[in-house]
């Protein structure tokens, strides 16, 4: 008997769905994560540049910030994108975040994540500070904005080593070190400097990874991809 097409279609999106459910279930925290950066994304392209700015300042985790309340901007900051595309986080976060935290585990994860945003935003802020007392820098600058996710993703670029075998583990921590490290090519901000801490910082997360020494060998994945791909296709004829 032949199946109709609506019972076809309604299989066909309950398999969907169910796949869907699947893969987000192994990463709840970036999922959440991901969930809130698309609502403050919203926010911020419903604000006039005007207010965004200082919606965003007040978020900001600058030395003035740092000083007077750092637990609130620590957190907050880390729940708004300054600047691009909330699609290009999607895409990032599914690259990067998704695997660690499946490999670490969330709560190891989220050490990761918090280390290398308040140990980079303390860092980066701490050079910032001594370039101001210095004379280097202007007073203004303690009031810098500085919001976003991008040290807690170097963090976890970084940390994602160890979950490479070798020898592409060798071959994707030069990739991050030159891809971070380009920031120190000409005039270099407290920004390339909190960065290039962040995936230090990330990759000193070594002993979270102990738990799972679990290994992923792009080749081989390949290998099997391949095979796949062959087999299913003399199947087909």
């Amino acid at each position: 008997m032949t199946e109709r097409p609506s019972v076809r279609a309604r299989r066909n999106i309950s398999s969907v769905a169910l796949g869907v459910w699947h893969y987000v279930r192994r990463a709840p925290g970036t999922m959440i994560w991901l969930a809130i950066l698309f609502a403050t994304t919203a926010v911020a392209h419903s604000l006039s540049p005007e207010h965004l700015h200082v919606v965003l300042g007040n978020r900001s985790t600058n030395l003035h910030h740092l000083a007077e309340d750092p637990l609130r901007v620590l957190l907050l900051s880390a729940l708004w994108i300054d600047g691009g595309l909330w699609v290009s986080y999607l895409f990032l976060y599914n690259i990067f975040h998704v695997p660690a935290e499946r490999w670490l585990g969330t709560l190891r994860w989220l050490w990761v994540v918090a280390v290398a945003h308040v140990g980079a935003t303390y860092i980066s802020e701490g050079v910032l500070y001594m370039a101001i007392r210095d004379g280097v820098a202007r007073p203004s600058a303690v009031n810098t904005l500085d919001v976003g996710v991008s040290y807690a993703l170097a963090g976890v670029v970084g940390v994602l080593t160890y979950r490479i075998a070798t020898p592409w583990r060798y071959v994707y921590l030069l990739g991050a070190l030159g891809w971070y490290g380009l920031g120190f090519v000409g005039r270099i901000t407290f920004t390339d400097i909190g960065h290039f801490t962040a995936l230090l910082l990330g990759l000193a997360c070594y002993p979270l990874t102990r738990a799972n020494r679990e290994v992923w060998d792009p080749v081989e994945t390949l290998k099997s991809w391949f095979e796949h791909t062959g087999t299913s296709g003399q199947e087909q004829h």
